[in-house]
């Protein structure tokens, strides 16, 4: 936690230095805002989960700092803003630690979860209360609050998609059907997977995310596949995704536009079309390998939602080659932890939540950086803890708050094996 204090306030100040040349004037009320609200969510974590990973929130800390930096840099209303959120994402994980005691007891609610996640994507698509925002329709307004409730429903989808896979491993993996010569898996086996084919398809088409649609279903198949082992499901999956996709982009502008964008950016751009994705990558030539510096980039003034959707442009522009390397390697090394998590849990239903929960931010991150670098169409989801976005910086604390409550029971159930196992020796 200190080294993250450190390189977030130096690089506080040095893009203050490099924008305005000198320090920022609330430098000392900077810092002490991210060390007394990470003081706290660090003090509540050794009092409700003193067993669990040190290395989470470190890691979610840096990554956020760095993020706030860039927010600061190119929009300080915005910056005041994602504090705020800052603090009350500090506040929900306190509270899932202390509501949430056994994750495991979760696995009894799998359908009211379910009922709660579904209606919680179909919630911007009700009259008055969904918003349509750059042609999507992810958003819903109460009163002065606008969330994406999508953000809270992929959480919950985690939950229902472990305890169904644990439940049902053995049917999901065991061929029992012969056909022909061979045994094969029971067709009846494909149900879930086209579920969640057509879910997927359905919010692409009703809201115009392919985002949300594509997380979803990696998620689901990531899943799926860690539970069966057979990897005929992750090729019929990619299969049905890739030639739905394909049908959708005909028939949806939203899709078809941001395909052309991936495909040829710079003329779509020169045809009066989006030059975000143009413009992102001419910040990035800019920065090279070790950035224009903290405060001396130009992208803020071309590139379109640069402290949201672009955010790691800025961050390649400034901080160059090595900073998105440093960016890559703090995502890894959040997603390996969490799989560390997932190895040591001991119920498959505890595992599988762990790796849905690890895979979301990982996913999550993959995406939206490989849109960015044109691997993948840019699809305009968030980059985890570092884009702006109240709802998503919730989120993203709320999956630290429950991987640590499952690292934490994972200690307890080792400590008391090993106990188990002593008594049992000495007797």
């Amino acid at each position: 936690m200190l080294l993250a204090w450190i390189v977030v306030g130096a690089f506080y100040s040095l893009a203050s230095l490099g924008a305005s040349g000198h320090l920022p004037a609330r430098l000392a009320v900077f810092l002490g805002s991210i060390v007394a609200i990470s003081l706290m969510m660090h003090i509540a974590i050794r009092r409700f989960a003193p067993r669990s990973s040190q290395v989470l929130l470190p890691i979610a800390t840096l990554l956020n700092g760095i993020g706030y930096v860039e927010i600061a840099r190119w929009d300080p209303p915005l910056a005041g803003t994602q504090a705020l959120w800052f603090l009350l994402s500090a506040v929900g994980l306190v509270a899932t630690l202390i509501v949430v005691r056994r994750t495991q007891d979760l696995d009894r609610y799998r359908y009211m979860i379910l009922v709660v996640a579904i209606g919680l994507l179909l919630l911007p698509l009700v009259p008055h209360f969904g918003e349509d925002i750059n042609g999507a329709r992810l958003w819903v307004k109460v009163g002065p609050i606008t969330f994406q409730p999508v953000e809270f429903a992929k959480i919950l989808l985690v939950f229902f998609f472990a305890s169904y896979f644990a439940s049902n491993r053995e049917l999901l993996s065991a061929p029992t059907q012969r056909l022909g010569r061979r045994l094969i898996v029971p067709p009846k086996t494909l149900l879930p997977i086209l579920f969640a084919w057509g879910l997927a398809m359905a919010i692409l088409g009703a809201e115009n995310d392919i985002g949300f649609a594509l997380l979803l279903f990696a998620l689901f198949i990531s899943l799926l596949w860690v539970t069966t082992g057979l990897k005929t499901y992750v090729v019929l999956g990619m299969g049905l995704f890739a030639g739905s996709a394909f049908v959708l982009a005909s028939l949806f502008s939203q899709v078809h536009a941001r395909v052309s964008i991936w495909l040829d950016p710079w003329t779509v751009c020169a045809k009066g079309g989006s030059c975000q994705i143009a413009y992102g990558w001419y910040s990035l030539a800019a920065g090279g390998v070790t950035g224009t510096g903290l405060g001396l980039g130009q992208s803020g003034k071309t590139v379109y939602n640069i402290t949201s959707d672009m955010i790691f442009a800025a961050v390649g522009e400034e901080l160059g080659f090595l900073g998105i390397i440093l960016v890559l390697c703090l995502f890894a090394a959040f997603v390996g932890e969490g799989f560390r998590i997932a190895q040591r849990a001991h119920t498959d239903y505890v595992r599988l939540a762990a790796v849905g929960l690890s895979a979301l931010m990982g996913f999550q991150a993959f995406f939206i950086m490989a849109g960015v670098l044109r691997i993948l169409p840019y699809t305009g989801i968030t980059l985890p803890f570092m884009a702006y976005g109240g709802s998503s910086l919730f989120a993203n604390y709320l999956v630290v708050a429950l991987l640590l409550r499952i690292s934490d029971e994972n200690a307890i159930e080792r400590r008391g094996g090993e106990v188990v196992a002593v008594q049992f020796t000495q007797t």
